[in-house]
């Protein structure tokens, strides 16, 4: 019988763990990564703070840069609100982010299920034009929208400049949004397609009952992306409007700072009126948001 253990080598190999394995245990590798991102994250919230913390002060301690104020103002909001006229401002940033997040949805809904599950010719070639699309800065087409809109306006039965339509319809066909919901819904199993032809599901009823549900993660980065885009937009509306009838809440900003830029307790304090629905949404949108770009990441 032979002897088994001659077999064997004298000294058996180790296993050769990565480089990662052993620095994701060490305690100084993560303390490193502990004051990497504290550090990181200071930065980033440094700005944030410091303006909050300079819309409670007077005048005198904004312009002389103190860290923070001896004294609380909130009254600055006030004043800022009623002087900068930020109700009608928010009001009208509401109705456009609302129309445009609306549209947008329903149009890169439609466009991604038919570049993703429906067969006609020449689909491959318009969807990569429209991908070549993306890589022209938003600067170059701002000239020919503005020219569409004025056209459509004159020939259509409602102005478009100076109103909702040139605020709206020119965002709600998002390349970006077609191309993230088209790459999701390639991703839907064909089996369950096939199950909803089996029942008689055409293709608005598989699309409401089968494609949406199962398309919450992509849906929601598109909601929160849009929102924020929409929300912050500032160059278009300043370019379409001829009135203070329909512009943002950021060209409300702009005027208040144009009008009262030495006043800057009063503009620190805009700001943050400005940016605080889009810390809100944030704070409640936050863990399905997180989620989705995680769920998405995997699918991926």
């Amino acid at each position: 019988m032979a002897d088994t253990h001659a077999t064997q080598p004298l000294f058996a190999p180790t296993r050769a763990w990565p480089i990662s394995h052993w620095l994701g245990r060490s305690p100084r590798w993560k303390l490193f990564s502990y004051v990497v991102l504290l550090v990181g994250a200071m930065i980033s919230m440094g700005p944030f703070i410091w303006m909050a913390l300079v819309s409670f002060m007077n005048l005198g301690e904004a312009l002389a840069s103190r860290p923070y104020p001896t004294e609380w103002h909130p009254e600055n909001y006030l004043e800022a609100w009623t002087g900068a006229h930020f109700s009608r401002y928010m009001l009208n940033s509401v109705i456009i982010t609302a129309i445009t997040l609306a549209g947008e949805l329903v149009v890169s809904i439609l466009a991604a299920y038919a570049f993703a599950r429906i067969e006609f010719p020449g689909r491959n070639l318009l969807f990569g034009v429209l991908l070549s699309s993306m890589m022209i800065p938003g600067m170059v087409t701002m000239i020919p929208n503005l020219l569409t809109v004025t056209w459509l306006g004159r020939v259509g039965p409602i102005p478009w400049l100076d109103n909702w339509p040139a605020l709206t319809i020119p965002f709600m066909g998002s390349v970006f949004s077609i191309f993230l919901l088209r790459q999701f819904f390639t991703q839907i199993p064909g089996e369950l397609f096939d199950a909803a032809r089996i029942d008689g599901a055409g293709h608005l009823r598989t699309l409401l009952q089968l494609v949406l549900p199962l398309s919450t993660a992509p849906l929601m980065v598109i909601v929160v992306l849009s929102f924020i885009g929409s929300w912050n937009a500032l160059a278009w509306p300043l370019l379409v409007t001829n009135s203070d009838r329909w512009l943002p809440i950021s060209a409300g900003l702009y005027n208040f700072v144009s009008d009262e830029g030495s006043k800057l307790h009063l503009v620190m304090a805009g700001s943050v009126i400005t940016i605080l629905p889009i810390l809100i949404m944030y704070f409640l949108t936050q863990r399905q948001f997180t989620e989705s770009i995680a769920r998405s990441g995997i699918r991926g």
